[in-house]
């Protein structure tokens, strides 16, 4: 038994590979948030137009968000240490020329490069840091480690944006990436190993490209409708966009290993998690998005102190995302769902009294009482619909958690934001189609000044009622759907050693085929080491077979980060 034990410990070069993983988590997520504070400094060297600027935020989480599962399955396939020195090499690459770029068009088309090479290391990252951690408690705390340091760089990426913004210019933002990335670059090889491929289910290229294809060109007609105004073109684009996402739902009912499991949906538990992870993010990334602006180009504050004035809800987040695992073990998730959804929705509407002269206060005090609901939404969402299926579709289910937390990242900035653009286009003085391209103009008179920032200030408001009241909709709906009794003994989701449930799992024969699954293997975290009999998972993911018992199991990045972003 000592044998076995000592056998299983890491050693030091487990630690130190966990270091190196952890360096491109932590750029892939902050890269989701950290140019919030840096979007007017980007406005004035660029002059991107209302729709380029929220292509140049949004384009990254679209691209990540599409990608996640189709990554994992070809690291599968190709093995997962390759695909993460590729996909390093090509972040690190497009986050150079993302820095030099000369105009808006290049800097999207960089951002997506970057939103790609994104896909390919959260996959590949957790697959290979599993690899490094044999004993199952030990791996437990290592993707705790990966988890929260995931939640740690989408709450601190404006902050270190802010910081960076002081000294540099705009393109410092990127640049801090190329450091990390040699780093792993030349410390991976040394600390890493290959992880074994597998022969999954084959990738099915048409629905990837119907999927991002279809999203992308429905986003881009929404959101020139909202910056310039109705047309035909942008119409047939949004419509066309439509029609592909129609055929990518259609198709996925058809294929044997599916992109995604559309039928998990009918679960009312399941869907309410996946909305809740979805939601929480599109509100966090459009207001903080808007409120960079809004502290900088309305009240005139420095970016460093708008920086610093973001700290206190990035604290909260992620106090909150690390403490919850231990609070839901006690009031049950039904409970800490509805303080999940109602804190947000609060923290949402403190940003109503916000005004053209004033209300540094009322930004505090809204990210800190919505940075409460925000660290429990990426705590919990993951944990919440893998409970909610049989153990045979747990993959689907956690690569559908994964999928719709990257893309409410997106989509919040690319609906919401839209809203505000809409609203700032409807009311100001139609002198520009942004804040920040009004304010430059030569000439301008207080009064168009004024009303200009009013406008903003106005699209804020309505970005925040709206994000409010959909999240009360969903604390109600979540009390609704939700069992009342949601209590569990043992450790929470962050928690080393914990106990899933195995409620519609086969029973456990030491095979691995009774314990529930909280992601796919090979999809969007290309988990090998949790092993059963060898068989194909929804998500096209092939598990080998394996004699040793099963390990203990712990979340994914989903599970207490924001995940992906």
């Amino acid at each position: 038994m000592s044998e076995q034990r000592t056998h299983n410990s890491p050693g030091p070069r487990a630690w130190l590979g966990l270091l190196v993983v952890l360096g491109p988590v932590l750029l892939v997520s902050m890269d989701g948030s950290i140019l919030y504070l840096a979007m007017p400094r980007v406005s004035q060297d660029l002059t991107p137009t209302a729709d380029q600027a929220l292509w140049i935020l949004d384009v990254y989480g679209f691209a990540v968000g599409s990608l996640l599962i189709a990554f994992g399955t070809i690291g599968d396939r190709y093995g997962r240490l390759k695909l993460l020195m590729t996909g390093a090499t090509v972040f690190g690459l497009a986050s150079a020329a993302s820095a030099f770029a000369p105009g808006p068009e290049l800097l999207i088309a960089f951002r997506a490069l970057m939103g790609v090479a994104g896909a390919t290391l959260l996959p590949s990252a957790l697959a290979v840091l599993s690899e490094l951690f044999t004993d199952p408690r030990r791996r437990a705390q290592a993707i705790g480690v990966f988890a929260a340091a995931f939640a740690a760089g989408f709450a601190i990426g404006p902050v270190a944006g802010g910081f960076l913004l002081e000294r540099f210019w705009w393109g410092s933002v990127f640049l801090i990436n190329l450091p990390v990335i040699a780093l792993v670059l030349v410390l991976a090889p040394v600390l890493l190993r290959e992880v074994g491929t597998t022969r999954p289910g084959r990738v099915d290229v048409f629905s990837v490209v119907a999927s991002a294809a279809g999203l992308l060109a429905f986003v881009y007609g929404l959101k020139h409708a909202a910056a310039e105004g109705p047309s035909l073109p942008s119409g047939l684009v949004g419509l066309g966009g439509l029609v592909l996402l129609a055929l990518f739902v259609r198709r996925q009912r058809h294929l044997e290993h599916p992109l995604m499991d559309f039928s998990l949906f009918r679960d009312r538990v399941f869907t309410v998690a996946i909305i809740t992870g979805l939601l929480p993010l599109a509100a966090w990334s459009a207001t903080a998005y808007l409120s960079g602006v809004y502290l900088q180009s309305v009240l005139g504050l420095p970016v460093l102190r708008a920086a610093l004035l973001a700290l206190p809800g990035a604290v909260v987040l992620i106090v909150s995302c690390v403490v919850t695992p231990l609070v839901v073990d006690r009031v049950g998730k039904r409970a800490i769902l509805l303080v999940c959804h109602f804190s947000i929705a609060a923290g949402l509407l403190f940003l109503l009294p916000t005004a053209v002269t004033g209300g540094v206060g009322w930004y505090v005090a809204s990210t800190s009482v919505a940075g409460l609901g925000y660290g429990i939404s990426f705590s919990v969402v993951a944990d919440t619909a893998v409970g909610a299926v049989p153990a045979e579709r747990a993959g689907s289910a956690g690569a559908i958690a994964e999928t719709g937390n990257e893309i409410g990242n997106a989509l919040g900035i690319a609906l919401i934001g839209s809203l505000a653009a809409l609203l700032f286009r409807l009311q100001g003085p139609d002198l520009a189609p942004t804040l920040d391209e009004t304010l430059r103009l030569p000439g301008l008179t207080t009064a168009a000044i004024t009303d200009a920032k009013s406008a903003f200030v106005t699209g804020l408001h309505a970005a925040a009622a709206v994000a409010g009241l959909l999240h009360v909709v969903l604390g109600l709906l979540a009390l609704r759907s939700l069992p009342g009794t949601g209590r569990r003994s043992g450790p929470g989701p962050c928690s080393p050693g914990r106990r899933r449930s195995t409620r519609g799992a086969h029973p456990a024969d030491g095979t691995g085929a009774g314990v529930r699954r909280p992601w796919p293997p090979g999809t969007s975290f290309g988990k090998k080491e949790l092993r059963a009999p060898a068989r194909s998972d929804n998500a096209g993911s092939s598990v080998p077979a394996t004699p040793r018992s099963p390990p203990a199991s712990a979340p994914p990045p989903a599970a207490c980060a924001a995940r992906t972003v």
